[in-house]
């Protein structure tokens, strides 16, 4: 069924009783979210809305537009002013629609507001970021606009001013590695390696596939390039482009080699845990992210949920490259493509497109 068929087939369910029809709408719309059915979640909400008193319905109305747009309309408008080159038409939209954010949904004594995207993230938050307070999930996804807001900033010159912005985006979703990034751009910007080491580390916490750690691990080594540890700088690239290959990253390691002006060899597995932990960081996944990905999976499974599981599955996979784990998958979805290759595939040819010297010892 398309959308229309949808709509139409709930409301042929509907009754005189509000709060029966709400009750019967919020359970297709569990429904609708595992399977990932966006036009019956649209449907779904639609006719929530629809159920409504007129006060309820003009009260979200109020919390959830601005200037007559919905919040989401009005981020997406943002989003193509930026495609459009307009930074600067682009930041006051921005900036009314963070101060929207962070009134009407600000967090109190008692409770605040998460924009945590699914079961993962959720998980991973409550371990991570332990809060007694209740938390009330936000209508769209607030670290995103927030995120683009601090963008803005930066694009058009303000960049010391999006480090709070950045802040609060983070607080809205403390397991979004998006702001985050962000913020290790503008240390890197402003030249305060010890921010950029700290912002790392944080983000290696809770970074969930190769690609966000492999950015952290360049990120490093664009740093400590900068600051002559340059065969520390060479570990992290070699690490990164272990987790996922980047084409920027060999130009970086090839800067690297002409800073130093003699070869730089490639350090082992063994060494490049020991420079990391010079740092502060481990070599590897956060054995948190692993632990909320392989339980989920396992939960997913014994309640025959599997498109769930089939993502924790492949978070877990891509983490640790754990084969058992990849015929598991295989064995639901045989076409799966996996994200990460094995590293010894795809190391060596951007090593060598860098100049970095390599051993006999490749682990």
């Amino acid at each position: 069924m398309d959308y229309k068929d949808k709509v139409a087939a709930l409301r042929e369910r509907m009754t005189d009783s509000r709060e029966e029809n709400e009750k019967m709408l919020k359970a297709e719309g569990e429904k609708y979210a595992k399977s990932g059915d966006v036009d019956g979640l649209k449907a779904v909400g639609e006719l929530l809305i629809e159920n409504m008193t007129e006060e309820s319905r003009n009260e979200l109305n109020r919390l959830t537009h601005v200037d007559g747009m919905r919040l989401d309309e009005v981020h997406n408008k943002i989003l193509k002013l930026i495609d459009e080159k307009k930074s600067l038409e682009a930041v006051p939209l921005a900036e009314r629609l963070y101060k929207k954010i962070t009134v009407e949904y600000a967090p109190t004594e008692k409770s605040k507001f998460v924009s945590l995207r699914n079961p993962f993230e959720d998980n991973l938050c409550q371990l991570l970021f332990k809060d007694d307070r209740i938390l009330n999930r936000t209508p769209f996804d607030f670290s995103q606009y927030i995120t683009t807001y601090a963008y803005l900033l930066v694009d058009t010159g303000a960049t010391v001013n999006a480090i709070p912005i950045l802040e609060t985006a983070i607080e809205y979703n403390p397991v979004d590695v998006g702001p985050r990034f962000e913020l290790c751009e503008i240390y890197k910007i402003i030249h305060n390696k010890k921010m950029v080491l700290q912002t790392t580390r944080e983000t290696l916490q809770i970074a969930s596939s190769p690609i966000a750690i492999a950015r952290c691990y360049a990120n490093v080594g664009y740093a400590l390039t900068e600051s002559g540890d340059y065969e520390d700088a060479a570990a992290f690239y070699v690490a990164s482009v272990m987790f996922a290959p980047n084409p920027a990253v060999p130009l970086e390691m090839k800067h690297l080699t002409d800073l130093k002006g003699t070869p730089i060899i490639k350090p082992s597995r063994e060494k490049m845990v020991e420079i990391m932990k010079k740092y502060d960081m481990e070599y590897g996944p956060s054995k948190p992210v692993i632990e909320v990905a392989t339980a989920l999976a396992t939960h997913y499974i014994k309640i025959n949920d599997i498109p769930n599981a089939l993502n924790a599955l492949k978070i877990t996979y891509n983490l640790t490259l754990d084969q058992n784990v990849k015929k598991l998958i295989l064995s639901y979805e045989p076409m799966a493509r996996m994200i990460r290759p094995d590293p010894k595939n795809v190391d060596a040819a951007q090593i060598n497109r860098a100049n970095i010297t390599q051993t006999k010892s490749e682990e």
